[in-house]
């Protein structure tokens, strides 16, 4: 079943239950738009002064066409397979002159213990990156699936700098401005994997990458 058709459906339902229409009317779209521009937003800490700031790695590159060497780099340096799976978002770019393997496709879901199968390292874009908090966020869709960047063990990010917002407010402001609506699932990435639940022993990796590496690129 489509995730988004059954979402919509339960929205329908509790719509006829409230006794309106199936279907959300421009009159509402316009009343919840007016709400938002007038509602006083709460406190908020200051922008930092350098919004480029992580948990992850971080590399400069000046255009979308220097993104295949960096990401051959960062491989190099952890002595990574030069191999990986990426957006569709991503494809046009030439990888194959670095010497790189890409698939744009999502990344097989049952990785074996010997990692010469399952895909170890995923390249992704995001919708915008969040100066507060050094956070990625990325917008799930048919081009943008997000598990590549939660399946791999090393996630690589691609982000124009033009997309970085300053905290999670305006992120969502974008969303609105850009999208309408969320889509089906929004992931919010603040570096590598990480939990404490067992003994309070910080582990990587349990939930998601061991490691990610945000690509920063002045010019779209």
């Amino acid at each position: 079943m489509d995730t988004t058709s059954a979402r919509d459906r339960i929205f329908a339902r509790i719509r006829a239950a409230q006794g309106r229409a199936p279907g959300v009317s421009n009159g509402e779209r316009a009343a919840v738009a007016d709400y938002l521009a007038r509602h006083p937003a709460g406190p908020r800490p200051p922008a930092p002064a350098d919004r480029i700031q992580a948990a992850s790695t971080v590399e400069r590159v000046a255009t979308m066409a220097d993104v295949p060497a960096a990401a051959a780099r960062y491989l190099d340096s952890l002595g990574l397979a030069r191999r990986a799976v990426a957006w569709d978002t991503l494809a046009a770019l030439d990888w194959h002159a670095q010497g790189l393997a890409v698939e744009c496709r999502p990344p097989i879901r049952d990785v074996q213990a010997d990692h010469d199968h399952g895909d170890m390292v995923g390249i992704t874009g995001c919708f915008c990156a969040i100066a507060e908090t050094g956070s990625l966020m990325l917008l799930s869709g048919p081009q943008t699936f997000a598990s590549a960047a939660l399946l791999p063990e090393t996630h690589i990010a691609v982000v124009p700098v033009s997309r970085i917002v300053d905290g999670l407010e305006d992120a969502f402001a974008l969303v609105r401005s850009e999208r309408g609506e969320l889509p089906r699932a929004t992931n919010t990435i603040s570096g590598p994997s990480r939990t404490g639940d067992i003994e309070q022993t910080i582990v990587l990796g349990a939930h998601g990458p061991y490691r990610v590496h945000v690509i920063l690129v002045e010019q779209d």
